[in-house]
């Protein structure tokens, strides 16, 4: 499966229509993300089930911004529009899938309830 492309019309029907997605930001005059992008094609090859993203930083700075991007390449990976990790640098292919593993292993309830949870004592501790 190739990527899509990610832009601030498409971002939020993509990643809410979509169970798992890995988003790929990068930027064009991006050493490690050049470095980066064939890691990342292969991998969606490997992964059909799994939606595989990229936000180009510099034509979407609202998404990077949003994001909190710092440092590109940055993957990012979202699991029932909750976002289970976050990291730049460029992955070596190894490093790619094991993380995709990692997050394909996370028990999502526990994750719901771990946000709830972190969201409840957030909202206590502002009241």
């Amino acid at each position: 499966m190739s990527t899509v492309e990610l832009t601030k019309d498409n971002f939020d029907e993509i990643v809410s229509g979509s169970e798992f997605v890995l988003i790929d930001f990068w930027a064009s005059w991006c050493g490690p993300c050049r470095t980066f992008s064939p890691v990342f094609e292969s991998a969606s090859e490997r992964h059909d089930d799994l939606v595989f993203a990229k936000v180009n930083t510099e034509a979407q700075p609202e998404l990077a911004a949003a994001f909190e991007i710092q440092s590109i390449p940055t993957l990012m990976i979202v699991r029932d529009n909750i976002a289970v990790f976050a990291q730049p640098g460029a992955l070596p292919a190894t490093a790619l899938e094991d993380v995709i593993g990692q997050a394909r292993a996370l028990n999502m309830d526990e994750v719901r309830a771990s946000v709830a949870d972190a969201a409840a004592k957030q909202q206590g501790a502002s009241d």
